[in-house]
């Protein structure tokens, strides 16, 4: 991915800038003060998915009406500063904050899995919070005969998600209320204040046999099934239900 390869703050600058650039030409263009923003600060937005932690996220999408309000290069009804913030939240709604930041699967992370946990042709694949598709990328390579699905509560990354992987199943729905008990595999790319609630939902739910995955982060008290080291580093940890034992 393009944005892992920036050093930060150039992601952060090149959004500002084309933010500024849109909104220049379109005030060019006539388009009124609100309508120019409008679009500037989708497109911040839209560029926010750059940052690797949410305050950079936050910082890419916030940067453009701010430097826009301390310049005073517009002049705007006051509602119209509650754009920016509105367009945050659908990309990233709150019940969402909680969860891991929107950062990809890297494509070749899961190409041994097959290997360590098979799967029958036609197996419903589960990748919870899916972001931009990048799991379901890779879980793909795993598994070409798989049924992949994925799940995503920010209903733009959804859409985006659904666009990029015509081959998935994408659904708008909360990872957590969801059921994970039809799918013989639920893959995971969260955070480790996360893990402790997926492990107790994948024994409550996924079937005998089926197969939690993570990356990069393990499940505290549990001895995994097995474990991968995907290139670049990062650790892939497979468990295998159910897990009778479960250190307090």
């Amino acid at each position: 991915m393009l944005a892992l390869r920036m050093p930060w703050p150039l992601p952060a600058l090149m959004a500002w800038a084309g933010a500024w650039l849109v909104f220049v030409a379109l005030q060019r263009a006539a388009v009124p003060p609100v309508g120019a923003l409008l679009v500037a600060c989708l497109l911040g937005t839209a560029a926010s998915v750059l940052g690797g932690s949410w305050w950079r996220r936050g910082l890419i999408a916030a940067g453009f009406p701010l430097s826009l309000a301390l310049l005073g290069a517009a002049s705007l009804p006051t509602w119209a500063w509650l754009v920016p913030l509105a367009l945050l939240l659908l990309v990233y709604p709150l019940n969402a904050w909680r969860d891991a930041p929107l950062f990809p699967t890297p494509r070749h992370a899961l190409q041994a899995l097959a290997v360590q946990a098979p799967l029958p042709l036609g197996a419903r694949v589960l990748d919870a919070g899916c972001g931009l598709g990048d799991g379901l990328k890779a879980l793909r390579h795993a598994y070409p005969a798989a049924q992949l699905e994925g799940l995503e509560w920010s209903w733009p990354l959804r859409l985006a998600c659904a666009a990029l992987c015509p081959w998935a199943q994408v659904r708008r729905a909360d990872m957590w209320k969801a059921d994970w008990s039809p799918y013989r595999m639920v893959y995971l790319f969260q955070r480790p204040e996360s893990m402790a609630r997926a492990a107790a939902k994948a024994q409550a739910e996924l079937a005998p046999g089926a197969w939690l995955v993570s990356l990069e982060f393990a499940v505290p008290g549990w001895l995994p099934s097995a474990q991968l080291r995907a290139p670049g580093g990062r650790v892939v940890w497979l468990y295998r239900m159910p897990q009778n034992r479960v250190e307090a």
